[in-house]
């Protein structure tokens, strides 16, 4: 498969950071643990929820950087006594990403019932709307110059 760069187009010029964002996404994509849902709690929130059965609040950390979500979550070692006959639930370190859309940020995160709640909202600015009044070549050459001292 041939990678096509935003860079080399000459119509896309600037969009450097939309590439990282499509190669993040797409290489964070493959894995499948832990499982999530999204789900929109209302017009403007959302809520991100992990299955993170085993793992200790403190044994996971929530970062967002350059609108980036990442969740990891790394158990500690202090299985050393414990002897299993049979071991089928998984106790692997994990990072989970998300990309944020502009606008959107995290406002919380809890636990209930080894499940991971990461509450989102949606900030909708106000408009605003500016009336940019037309000038003729005659009138502004008739509008009074505005003349700033130095000092």
């Amino acid at each position: 498969m041939t990678k096509i760069s935003f860079g080399s187009h000459p119509y896309l010029l600037g969009f450097e950071q939309l590439e990282r964002l499509v190669e993040r996404t797409a290489k964070g994509s493959g894995e499948g643990y832990p499982p999530f849902n999204i789900e929109a709690v209302s017009e403007n929130a959302y809520r991100i929820t992990l299955a993170v059965a085993g793992f200790r609040e403190e044994e996971l950390s929530i970062t967002v950087e350059d609108r980036q979500l990442v969740i990891r979550g790394r158990q500690s070692d202090d299985e050393g006594e414990r002897v299993f006959l049979h071991r089928g639930i998984a106790s692997r370190a994990f990072q989970r990403s998300f990309v944020l859309a502009d606008g959107v940020e995290v406002s919380g995160a809890h636990m209930e019932h080894g499940l991971l709640h990461i509450d989102l909202r949606r900030i909708v600015p106000d408009t605003v709307v500016q009336t940019i009044p037309i000038r003729t070549s005659r009138s502004a050459a008739e509008a009074p110059v505005k003349r700033i001292e130095a000092k």
